[in-house]
């Protein structure tokens, strides 16, 4: 009379087969963890740039041409280190426009961060209609 169960070998191949599913699943566990942190730090480098683009749209007079920059602070960033960079240049404006008259201005907002030990940069812009101050008619290109 045979008896039921399984053999060895059975028992063997069925083990095999459940290590390397476990370690497939691991290996895709690791790697949608690893790429969850990269999204993160990405996705917060948006969020800053957007408030700052907001802040700085709200700013009234931005010097033309000039450049302004700052550091982001460490608890708004997980204590990443950030910093940003923006420009405001003059877009376009009706032919003959003189101070008082409206013209359209872009804000450039560029944002670093690390990650792993690089430097990865995000860049925003941002247009705002404004008055023309003095001089700044011969500015436009």
């Amino acid at each position: 009379m045979r008896e039921r169960g399984f053999s060895l070998l059975e028992v063997m191949v069925a083990t095999l087969i459940m290590a390397v599913a476990v370690v497939a699943l691991l290996s895709n566990l690791s790697t949608s963890l690893r790429n969850a942190a990269r999204l993160t730090n990405y996705d917060r480098a948006a969020m800053l740039a957007k408030s700052k683009m907001d802040e700085l749209l709200l700013v009234p007079r931005f010097p033309p041409g000039a450049v302004i920059d700052g550091q982001f602070d460490l608890s708004q960033t997980s204590g990443v280190p950030a910093a940003w960079r923006a420009r405001a240049t003059l877009f376009e404006a009706a032919p003959g426009a003189g101070p008082g008259m409206p013209a359209l201005e872009r804000i450039e907002l560029e944002v670093r961060f690390e990650q792993g030990g690089q430097t990865k940069t995000f860049q925003l812009e941002g247009y705002r209609k404004r008055n023309l101050f003095p001089g700044e008619a011969m500015a436009l290109p």
